[in-house]
């Protein structure tokens, strides 16, 4: 096993932050994680705050995943390699990397065909029973470990996890050079949405929120409408931005039924529409006739696959110092949660650092 030369740099025990019940953080000494053949052991620098971390610490489950026992929670984060196990060639101590956090078995047919986000046993940081990266060290299968440049900061590499969600999705609708494409819900994961189609060429990216400051941001980065959804009617802006064209392709980001249902009357006959966020409830009600007669596309988003490498590429390239509107250190993870659950008028990205 290789490791810094100077022993004392890595200590036996480490503080981890851990959700013990719904809206309680309990900060714990536990041992420093051992790593195994295939593992490398990282200091934790950067964890971005996620509303799945932000909807266990509220309500102690998401859907089917339900915390039993004591989880530690954050899965967006970047740190420093601080060991490399005997059968990891292609990470050295001392590089600076960002983590891909769903580690999957490789064999199932969702591995084999490519789109291992769906193989049924991914082991999720911070998704129950897995912990997660709000602690100083994390120990992580190095083929989901991926080197940054020198010039790109932890807090960026930690945003490529939602950026990958982004880049997955305009994969998923198949975004082209020159289309228009219209965005519901202006988190985080929208606003990387925003990015990706940027970057993807989209000429045209109408966005929709109900808070002022979060469709600013979506200006700043690139879209070029932004509609208040409280106040004004999305379908009848876009079809009077377009003529009564439509976009090319909706995307939803917030798992906001009526979101999903103005998309409907945003897309042109023959569009695309990806659902990313999770709704409350399982069901929701759309106009199939329109749906059939229009021959509208509808596919589903789940988290990512293949998207790291081009993710860090193309997010080293932006200045995202305006995403990150929070920081706290690991003593105040409790805080940090609290302020993305109830600051989404003024909060964007809440950013947790281990080692402060």
């Amino acid at each position: 096993m290789k490791a810094l030369k100077d022993g004392d740099s890595i200590p036996e025990r480490m503080l981890a932050a851990y959700l013990t019940d719904p809206m309680q953080i309990e900060l714990r000494q536990i041992p420093v994680p051992q790593i195994r053949d295939d593992e490398v052991l990282i200091r934790v620098e950067s964890v971005g705050v996620c509303g799945s971390d932000v909807h266990y610490y509220e309500h102690g489950r998401i859907g089917r995943y339900v915390v039993e026992r004591p989880l530690i929670l954050g899965h967006e984060c970047a740190g420093t390699v601080v060991r490399v196990g005997d059968g990891v060639h292609h990470l050295r101590v001392g590089d600076r990397v960002a983590v891909e956090p769903g580690v999957t078995c490789g064999r199932c047919p969702a591995c084999k065909s490519g789109r291992y986000n769906l193989c049924p046993d991914v082991q999720f940081l911070a998704t129950p029973p897995v912990d997660g990266a709000f602690a100083q060290y994390l120990a992580h299968r190095a083929d989901f470990v991926y080197r940054i440049p020198d010039d790109m900061s932890f807090e960026q590499a930690a945003l490529v996890e939602p950026f990958s969600v982004g880049l997955h999705a305009l994969n998923r609708v198949r975004l082209q050079a020159g289309e228009r494409v219209a965005i519901m819900g202006m988190g985080p994961v929208g606003l990387m949405c925003v990015i990706a189609a940027k970057m993807k060429g989209a000429s045209e990216i109408v966005v929709g929120d109900v808070e002022p400051r979060r469709l600013d941001v979506a200006l700043q980065m690139g879209a070029t409408h932004a509609i208040h959804v409280g106040t004004q009617a999305v379908g009848e802006v876009v079809q009077d931005l377009f003529g009564g064209e439509g976009v090319d392709v909706g995307i939803e980001t917030a798992g906001n039924p009526a979101a999903l249902t103005s998309l409907f009357a945003m897309v042109r006959r023959g569009g695309r529409m990806g659902l990313v966020g999770m709704p409350p409830i399982a069901e929701n009600t759309i106009n199939v006739t329109q749906f059939v007669d229009d021959e509208i596309e509808m596919c589903g988003v789940f988290r990512y696959a293949n998207t790291y490498p081009a993710g860090i590429s193309l997010l080293r390239r932006i200045d995202t110092s305006s995403l990150i509107t929070d920081a706290y250190p690991l003593s105040r993870v409790g805080e940090a949660l609290e302020r993305a659950r109830t600051n989404k008028a003024g909060s964007i990205k809440v950013m947790v650092y281990p080692q402060r």
